[in-house]
């Protein structure tokens, strides 16, 4: 299934948005997309009614951009906040809820556009909620594909849902894709920074500090997505999704080490050409042209000087050192729930490495254990209850294989 889009279009047959002003929910706002994505709307809030902002547990950010951008309702995930969040926005008028149903409830709500930026598979439940009622969703969360994509498809299909990626890299192939021409490209390849240990050995690496691993050296993003970038895991997670939205079949998806971060994907067709999309590393451009898509708007993203950058460098990913994004690959090849439990796996090992629990190299280490021994990997889940049920159980081995590491 392609990435295929509708939009509406006036008596000429030009693309325009719905109305004058478009209605907003925010899954996820406390976090760097959803942080990015306030920043666009404070900048022209003449154009955005906020519906619904959500978040895990950061209640105050949270109490701060409702007074700040007085959405109708707030929703903190974490119920221990609940307390702390209603007497936050107490006199506001702004409606508080909390707990994982009421954000399910949140991207229930009516809104033109939701932007899904729940990091994780805890996403995955949200975003769905609003694919089924066919709103217009911007995909910041790439486990909903990674881990459901079939069926995330489906409903999208089934739903009339319009589907913006969002994510750099796609948002970039998106940009200069010739829809519905699949068969006229060549390659996609989507850019990799490298993140904090490109040039790192090995044995620097094993000795790597999750302080040193979230110091991403172009993009500022939180802790896991960050970790993500630096085992490359985040790029073949991106190498899946872009099987999803963009399917040109895996032998024609590539990924390329690029440092600058200025080109965010390429597309090159068969005749030669190569198309790019080009810009500062600021997560700002693409969510805006997702926020205002079809059209575009103005950011306080820094312009390019291609003089000022005076050249930019390209070089394949070392599989042997970051031997992830070898296994995406191997879980994309392999299909059914494969991606699944390398997602589940991954997430597990990351907040273990976070915690001190093991070390840099064991997060590739435990994800590949994970997803060689793992029950029902070679399964196509027929429904989300199953795609639940394999996530569970690769968490479970996943806290078995940190536990053993850890003695």
């Amino acid at each position: 299934m392609a990435l295929t889009l509708e939009v509406r279009k006036d008596e000429t047959g030009i693309a325009v948005p719905s109305d004058g002003v478009r209605t907003v929910t925010v899954l996820g706002s406390t976090g760097s997309i959803g942080c990015s994505t306030l920043d666009l709307i404070a900048r022209d809030r003449h154009r955005f009614d906020l519906v619904a902002l959500t978040a895990h547990r950061n209640v105050q950010s949270l109490i701060e951009q409702a007074m700040r951008l007085r959405p109708r309702v707030a929703v903190i995930a974490d119920e221990n906040h609940y307390a702390a969040l209603k007497a936050g926005l107490a006199g506001s008028g702004i409606e508080v809820a909390a707990g994982a149903e009421a954000v399910i409830d949140a991207a229930r709500r009516p809104a033109d556009w939701v932007m899904a930026g729940i990091v994780g598979a805890a996403g995955l439940a949200p975003t769905l909620a609003a694919v089924r009622r066919g709103a217009c969703v911007a995909l910041a969360n790439k486990e909903c594909l990674v881990s459901a994509g079939p069926l995330f498809l489906a409903e999208v299909e089934k739903a009339g849902a319009t589907l913006l990626p969002v994510d750099s890299e796609h948002n970039a192939i998106f940009q200069v894709l010739e829809q519905n021409r699949l068969g006229a490209v060549d390659k996609i390849i989507l850019t990799a920074s490298g993140g904090p240990f490109r040039t790192w050995t090995l044995e620097e690496m094993a000795s790597a500090t999750p302080a040193q691993a979230v110091a991403h050296p172009r993009w500022e993003m939180g802790a896991k997505i960050s970790v993500d970038s630096a085992t490359l895991m985040n790029k073949g997670l991106e190498l899946i999704e872009a099987h999803y939205l963009f399917p040109v079949g895996e032998p024609r998806l590539d990924v390329i080490i690029h440092p600058e971060s200025i080109i965010h994907s390429m597309v090159a067709y068969v005749d030669g050409s190569v198309l790019a999309q080009l810009g500062s590393p600021d997560m700002r451009t693409p969510i805006s042209y997702a926020l205002a898509w079809p059209e575009r708007m103005k950011t306080p993203a820094e312009r390019l000087d291609l003089a000022q950058i005076a050249q930019l460098t390209f070089q394949s990913p070392d599989i042997e050192r970051f031997p992830a994004l070898g296994l995406a690959r191997e879980a994309l090849c392999a299909g059914a729930a494969a991606p699944t439990v390398l997602n589940a796996a991954n997430e597990v090992a990351v907040a273990a490495f976070l915690a001190g629990k093991i070390g840099f190299l064991d997060v590739a280490a435990a994800s590949q254990a994970v997803l060689e021994n793992a029950e029902g990997a070679n399964h196509l889940p027929a429904d989300l209850e199953e795609v639940y049920e394999i996530d569970r159980i690769a968490r479970i081995r996943a806290e078995e294989w940190v536990q053993n590491r850890s003695r």
